[in-house]
């Protein structure tokens, strides 16, 4: 197995005219290339591209997983979407873990059968289709490009391999078994091998034929229940076939010029709009990209977004969020007070209460996003939480099952405590870029982006597009430049400051001299905790150097992140 990744070679944006994707996987990349030029649209590229990645990554994605979709109509300018997260099953109320012995310092192993919630992702796929889609396609022809690399093969991409050995030697670490249809005679498929999934085919197929009852009723849903039960769960057929996707109207702020929009709670949107509002109470142009000064602003402010988004994040069918508070101008500006540039103070200061064990790990999602000839956008990511989720695999379903439940809260009255129907805070977020608009006029579409990776994907969105709005770099340097991950470590109450390799060794001196506990450099396939993002803008608004009256918006321009297998592609 490589030990090492190196980024030893360049990449220049790519440029197209009509549609354009990009993923993490070049062979889901194309199928999505296909279903524009098939007369489908950005939503149904997108949903065949997220089919396509639950086939080539299933150790990051499948329809055993939650999914959320961005949608930016390109006649309308309305932006709406889609909340795919899965409810806990109804028996799993706090009362019935601690029955079992679990409590907030004792919680059930991130995979235990108990962290399994309904997988909201095939629901996700259908509605994103039924009510985004061209309707130019069957829902069959839209999952036809996934279902043949099901059945046929593909060669399994060099990182993907990488993580697949990973996340199953993980499972076997914590005594688990990944079901055999995931694995090459009980072994990951090494990279470049051939990896059929027959049984994903069926799946797959069955999903295009009936739509969301395939899943949520008869075969696939007893076989859910039945591994569920096997190993001690409680989730009933009555759980899944009840379930539905949620049509969300996503939430914004304003930043120089532009408009960020993210899923609302229970996703954790919010984070990178509060970190986005702090940041701007800083001349960070004038502090340099990833000076000192600006990595120390990034850390402080990033460890009071996260901490307010713990603190009040949760599924608003069950608490009321104070979302217009959080997102007014002067709240951030009050936050950003706390901010010292001679020292960190979040280590002490800014984690109360305590973050809960179990929030801060699983970083295996995909993020991909699709503009078409229409000028409609979408953007979506797909996530089983943690390298495979559970593990757990039903009987000839081709899939692993998330572990998205290991996010809840076992402390009593937190507003992310466990409860039967409820849908945990939601690590995984899409994103759109608009111009800013008067009320009245229609938003004029400037991107859709992503980052993916658990806590580092509010950190990702606004590191990517500052990279672009106050730094001038194209989308693929954007996504190219190193990044900063702060993680909350559960063991000392610490926030660590992760600088991927090429940040400056004279900066990670200098933040540890401010009191940063700092952790330098990340290289080869550790730079995954920097997360895999995607991005397409709509002209280059970003580059400061060109009139823009001599370009038209009307170009794509497009990067994919290096640190994953993938490419953007465009016709």
């Amino acid at each position: 197995m490589d030990t090492d990744l190196t980024f030893s070679s360049r990449r220049s944006p790519v440029v197209c005219l009509h549609g354009c994707v990009a993923s993490s996987q070049p062979l889901a990349s194309n199928i999505g290339l296909d279903v524009l030029k098939r007369g489908g649209n950005a939503a149904d590229a997108a949903v065949a591209i997220a089919a396509a990645l639950a086939v080539t990554e299933p150790c990051s994605t499948g329809p055993g997983g939650d999914a959320f979709c961005l949608f930016y109509n390109g006649d309308t300018g309305e932006i709406r979407g889609i909340n795919g997260s899965g409810r806990s099953p109804r028996a799993q109320t706090l009362e019935f873990l601690e029955s079992r012995g679990y409590t907030a310092d004792a919680p059930p192993s991130p995979f235990n059968a108990l962290n399994i919630t309904v997988p909201g992702a095939p629901a996700c796929w259908c509605d994103t289709v039924q009510l985004f889609g061209s309707h130019k396609l069957s829902f069959q022809e839209v999952l036809s490009g996934a279902l043949e690399l099901a059945e046929v093969g593909f060669p399994v991409a060099k990182v993907t391999a990488h993580h697949w050995a990973n996340g199953v030697a993980a499972l076997r670490d914590a005594g688990k078994e990944l079901g055999g249809d995931l694995l090459i005679d009980n072994h990951p498929p090494k990279s470049g091998q051939v990896f059929r999934n027959p049984a994903l085919a069926r799946t797959l197929k069955e999903l295009g034929e009936r739509g969301k009852p395939a899943f949520y009723q008869g075969r696939v849903a007893q076989a859910i229940v039945d591994v569920i039960r096997q190993h001690g769960g409680v989730m009933t057929l009555d759980d899944l076939s009840s379930h539905d996707s949620e049509v969300i109207t996503p939430i914004s702020t304003e930043y120089k010029g532009v408009r960020l929009w993210e899923p609302p709670p229970n996703s954790q949107g919010l984070a990178a709009l509060l970190l986005l509002n702090i940041l701007e109470n800083f001349p960070l142009k004038a502090l340099g990209h990833n000076s000192s000064d600006y990595i120390h602003v990034l850390v402080e402010a990033v460890c009071l977004a996260l901490t307010d988004a713990l603190c009040y994040l949760g599924d608003p069918d069950h608490v009321t969020l104070p979302l217009e508070t959080l997102l007014d101008k002067s709240y951030s500006r009050q936050r950003s007070q706390c901010i010292s540039m001679e020292r960190s103070t979040h280590t002490n200061t800014y984690t109360n209460p305590p973050l809960e064990p179990g929030l801060m790990t699983g970083s295996d999602t995909v993020y991909f996003c699709v503009i078409d000839s229409h000028g409609n956008a979408c953007s979506f990511v797909n996530s089983i939480y943690m390298a495979f989720g559970s593990g757990l695999v039903p009987k000839d379903c081709g899939f692993s099952l998330q572990n998205r439940g290991a996010n809840f809260s076992l402390r009593r009255n937190h507003i992310n405590c466990v409860a039967g129907g409820k849908r945990p805070y939601h690590t995984i977020i899409p994103a759109l870029l608009t111009a800013s608009a008067a009320t009245s006029e229609k938003p004029q579409l400037r991107a859709a982006l992503g980052v993916m990776g658990a806590f580092m994907q509010p950190q990702g969105h606004v590191q990517v597009l500052l990279n672009m709005l106050e730094f001038g770099m194209n989308p693929q340097e954007a996504l190219d430049a190193p990044r900063v991950y702060v993680q909350y470590d559960q063991k000392t109450g610490e926030w660590l400051v992760n600088l991927e390799e090429g940040v400056d060794q004279e900066v990670a001196e200098e933040l540890k001299k401010r009191g940063q506990k700092v952790n330098w450099p990340i290289t080869g396939h550790k730079r995954s905790q920097f997360g895999r993002g995607q991005i397409i803008t709509v002209g280059d608004w970003w580059n400061p150097s060109v009139n823009q009256a001599d370009h038209p918006a009307r170009v794509l321009w497009a990067g994919s992140d290096a640190r994953a297998d993938g490419c953007a592609q465009g016709y």
